[in-house]
């Protein structure tokens, strides 16, 4: 019986280590916006702690020099925060990249697997007419001999 062989077997295999490329690589991005992110929220936080901070500092004994303190510090994390922001639109770009090329590599690989998905299903349908033609012929052959 003959062995079905993919003649496309190495190009499946490179399909298969691109898509494993792209999913690390979207893992890593995803890894990295969810770092931005945490930091977003931290300055967030910061923000939120100065204002409650000068708040006090305002209810208390008026102390001009801690108010100018946290009114700075507030301004300073503002504009990180800013920076922040963008920094974090710039990981969900590159997340969103990450993701269509994945799915580019997935959609290559899949592909490559119904071709030879394919091709074995025609080796078999062949392989079994061969079959059935030898068969025939051994019949034919037997039946139409009439030495034996």
């Amino acid at each position: 019986m003959a062995k079905f062989i993919y003649k496309m077997e190495n190009i499946l295999g490179i399909k298969y280590k691109m898509e494993d490329q792209a999913k690390t690589a979207y893992g890593h991005a995803r890894r990295k916006l969810m770092k931005e992110e945490e930091k977003l929220l931290h300055l967030r936080n910061l923000l939120e702690e100065y204002i409650n901070r000068n708040k006090e500092s305002r209810m208390k004994k008026l102390d001009i020099k801690k108010l100018r303190e946290y009114t700075e510090a507030a301004e300073a994390v503002k504009k990180d925060i800013k920076l922040q922001e963008l920094a974090v639109k710039k990981a969900e770009q590159q997340v969103e990249l990450a993701r269509q090329k994945l799915n580019l590599a997935m959609l290559e690989r899949k592909t490559h697997e119904k071709l030879k998905e394919n091709a074995k299903e025609v080796f078999f349908m062949e392989l079994a007419s061969a079959e059935r033609k030898e068969v025939d012929e051994l019949v034919s052959f037997k039946y139409n001999n009439p030495t034996n």
